[in-house]
């Protein structure tokens, strides 16, 4: 599969296939985002689901496997040439739960490193009046 090209639509089945597959790491919740799907493990926003494709976060310690699997940049529109640091997760390695498992894991450290902090739930952020 190549650069999503349709506009993201709501799977459910596959999305529970894809919390079920993750489930040995932690707490899974996704989250609707922009018609698609946005997936946390024990709060780090670790993937995205769009259609019927399961993309995680992706930086230098973990970009060799994407690679190696000739796995696409997730490309939020198609016709745009923004690249967004998740990459496809290939079927086989969607399919096998070990490989799934450590795939995710790498995604997880990778999210950690990009230094993003999810947001505490009922956070509010105030404005100082000068």
């Amino acid at each position: 599969m190549g650069p999503v090209d349709q506009p993201l639509i709501r799977h459910d089945g596959f999305v529970e296939f894809v919390v079920e597959q993750l489930a040995p790491l932690g707490e899974v919740r996704p989250r609707r985002m922009f018609g698609g799907w946005g997936v946390y493990v024990d709060d780090v926003f670790i993937a995205i689901v769009a259609g019927d494709t399961l993309w995680l976060e992706v930086d230098d310690g973990n970009r060799a496997d994407y690679d190696a699997a000739g796995a696409p940049d997730f490309r939020p529109f198609a016709d745009r040439e923004m690249v967004m640091s998740y990459r496809e997760v290939p079927a086989d390695v969607l399919d096998d739960r070990i490989a799934i498992v450590e795939w995710a894991r790498k995604a997880m450290e990778a999210a950690r490193r990009s230094g993003t902090k999810p947001k505490r739930r009922g956070a509010r952020t105030t404005r100082r009046s000068d």
